[in-house]
Formats: structure tokens, sequence, C-alpha cells
């Protein structure tokens, strides 16, 4: 009778061990938010998507209204096109605009959506044509460092005098000696 309820509870451990390990496996794959509501499909094409990855959350006002289906090269403008699924019960107006944001300094990137003020609304198939893309840290980095070597290059020969570092012009009527 002993072992049995020691097997019964090593059962239960095992089960749980796996429920656990199958929960970490669907949030780390971003799969844990599985949805069965109905959606329609837009697209909206960006010059950079950065880390944008498929499954990733749209939100709009902080909620989430949807995640990206797919993204691909348009091998014709070499933009990233990427395939939202806005959930039905969420209506957007055709001038809305779509921005990649990042949560957090470093954090996941997702589709933030501003709606606009159009008496039409998005459909299945629709198009998003005012994007903004990702702030990719690397560019930024290199721009900043661009230009302060910019900076630091035009700066050191347009401030020497021809008198010294640092010298101060002379007063009127001293004629340059300082005394």
């Amino acid at each position: 009778m002993k072992k049995t309820t020691l097997d019964y509870w090593v059962g239960v451990f095992v089960v749980l061990g796996f429920a656990a390990l199958l929960f970490l496996a669907l949030k780390a794959g971003n799969m844990s938010s599985f949805s069965f509501q109905e959606t329609y499909t837009v697209t909206a094409q960006f010059d950079n998507i950065g880390g944008l990855k498929p499954r990733a959350p749209i939100k709009s006002a902080g909620v989430v209204v949807g995640r990206v289906a797919s993204i691909r090269l348009d091998d014709k403008n070499y933009m990233a096109t990427v395939e939202l699924n806005l959930d039905k019960r969420y209506q957007f107006p055709k001038d809305t605009s779509a921005k990649i944001l990042t949560s957090g300094l470093l954090g996941e990137q997702y589709i933030g959506l501003e709606a606009g003020g159009d008496t039409a609304m998005l459909a299945q198939g629709g198009k998003i044509t005012m994007t903004q893309s990702a702030v990719v840290l690397e560019n930024l980095i290199g721009q900043f460092l661009y230009n302060k070597a910019a900076d630091a290059g035009a700066g050191g020969g347009s401030t020497s005098s021809g008198s010294g570092a640092g010298a101060l012009p002379a007063a009127p009527g001293t004629g340059g000696s300082g005394k």
C-alpha cells in the first residue's frame, strides 16, 4: 500500500515537471499566447525591421491587438513586407500608422499602431502605408561617433589664431606686445 502512494506522488511530480517544461518552451518560443479569435490580415512595408520576429505582438495604446504573421523581403523595392494578423474585434481606420518599437532599452520589438481619423476601416488584404522603421542601436552609435569625429576634425583646425592656442586678441593701442 505504501509503495502505491509513493508511485502516485512520483507520477504527479513527473507530470508537473513536463507541464513546466512545456510552459517554458512555449514562452521562450513566443507561442504561449495562442488566440482563437477571428483575425484579418493587413500588410505594411518597412525600410528596416531590426529584430522584429514572426509572432511578435502588435499593440495599440499598450493593448495587444494582434500578432505578426510573417516577414519577407520584397525583391522589387528591397523593403521588408510584414503581414499582420489583427483581431476582428479591433477595427482600425485606413490611415492608421505603424511603428516598430522596443519594449525597454534592449527588449523585444513589437509593432505599435496609431489609429488615424479616416471613416473607412482597414479590411482583409488592406495595406498600412504610413510606417516608421525600427531604431537600430548600432546605427545610432555609428552616427553619433561619425558626428563626433566630424566635429573634432572641423573644430581642431579653425580654433587656431596664429598667436598660440588659447591666446586672447591684443587690446587696442597696446600693439599686441602685452606690456
